[in-house]
């Protein structure tokens, strides 16, 4: 069976500024534009208090997101945010006067017109772009990598998008839509990664991703938990661990919780970077092959990155065995404890934790972040069974099992 890798961060931490992009005021933003759509509402914040025992440590809380905007998946709140601070800059205006209400007037296709937004996706990302240009009014193309899931396709068809399935990968997809929302002139490419020369968007999508961090740090202290010890957070090309460790970092300057980046084996960019210990990136090519579909992504957000690069504890790669447990620990709870439904992406921080608290083969990564019995600890599942089909095939029949046969 496939070992997890992992690595301590020794590189140097830069003295770039892209920290401050995931201020405190500007995640407020964000929060305050998404709570201007009818459908907002806070996302649960799961304490798992049966599994917290059995596991060994004193809080365990996952921010469970299948229940965002009924869209089961967060990249809809990077996506929308992106796309409204986009429309605000055209016009001129701040984005505190760019709310839903008027995003969907006559007024601003008086104003605007329509716009073609562009994206490649693994899913997700991709739903979450579809609905939030069918719900302003705009028009959406979406390209999608090879091997991936009919149903995540025909639910990006169904919020009017002109959506394929290519015969690359993600990154490659990335370049296709690149390229034609370049040769659109009513056409803009809204991705939620960067590269030099492509940083305000994708920018913007961390910001909105913000949100979500903003809502599990209210929720904790409401919980009674003033600040996690750990954050485990999962990444593709590190757009939401780099918003995550992000506003992380901007909320607790003195003392950021330690924070594990998690990525699946075949496509772990950000491990191997940080392996390379001198602070460079390092690309993954090839189909990557995973369950973990939306992180199957060879090619780091440079933002992301510097933020990463200077604050994060650890980076783990981890083989498709360990998402599998993490899902069915998460739909089969410790008695008295609420059910998260979590997909392929969403769960692998859970099977991570609970093989470091429980498998001796792993004490040395355990020891070396010092997660122990004193531990209050946050993960974020970041989609719900968005592939039903191969959620239960997981779940229910125990595909992709945690043991040797």
């Amino acid at each position: 069976m496939e070992k997890i890798k992992w690595v301590m961060n020794e590189m140097p931490k830069g003295e770039g500024t892209e920290q401050e992009l995931m201020s405190v005021d500007e995640v407020a933003k964000a929060r305050d534009f998404h709570r201007s759509f009818p459908q907002y509402s806070e996302t649960p914040l799961a304490e798992l208090k049966g599994m917290s025992e059995y596991l060994g440590l004193t809080d365990f809380f996952v921010k469970d997101e299948s229940y965002r905007f009924g869209l089961n998946a967060f990249k809809v709140l990077g996506g929308s945010y992106a796309m409204g601070r986009y429309i605000a800059e055209q016009l001129g205006r701040d984005i505190a006067d760019v709310d839903y209400s008027y995003l969907t007037s006559d007024k601003l296709k008086d104003e605007f017109g329509t716009t073609t937004f562009y994206t490649a996706t693994d899913g997700n990302h991709g739903r979450g772009v579809a609905w939030a240009a069918n719900k302003l009014g705009q028009h959406s193309v979406v390209h999608m990598p090879k091997g991936s899931s009919q149903i995540r396709l025909e639910n990006i068809r169904k919020e009017n998008a002109d959506a394929t399935i290519e015969e690359v990968n993600y990154d490659e997809c990335v370049r296709i839509a690149n390229a034609e929302a370049e040769a659109d002139k009513n056409g803009v490419m809204v991705q939620d990664t960067a590269w030099e020369g492509y940083e305000k968007i994708p920018t913007w999508i961390m910001q909105g991703y913000g949100t979500m961090a903003m809502e599990a740090a209210e929720q904790l202290k409401a919980a009674g938990v003033d600040r996690p010890t750990h954050i485990f957070v999962q990444a593709g090309v590190g757009s939401l661990a780099g918003a995550v460790q992000g506003f992380f970092a901007n909320l607790y300057p003195d003392n950021c919780p330690t924070t594990v980046i998690v990525e699946a084996s075949e496509a772990a960019c950000l491990y191997k970077s940080a392996a390379g210990e001198d602070g460079k990136i390092r690309f993954v090519d090839g189909d990557m092959q995973t369950i973990m579909a939306g992180l199957a992504c060879g090619e780091p957000n440079t933002i992301s990155w510097e933020i990463l690069r200077k604050n994060s504890t650890a980076f783990v790669s981890c083989p498709d065995w360990v998402s599998a447990k993490g899902m069915r620990m998460l739909a089969a709870p410790v008695k008295g404890d609420p059910q998260v439904v979590s997909g392929e992406s969403g769960a692998v921080a859970m099977g991570l934790i609970a093989t470091l608290m429980k498998d001796e083969a792993y004490s040395d990564l355990k020891e070396a972040i010092k997660l122990d019995a004193d531990s209050k600890v946050l993960m974020f599942s970041t989609e719900g069974d968005t592939d039903p089909d191969n959620w239960r095939a997981i779940v229910w029949n125990g595909k992709y099992p945690s043991y040797e046969d």
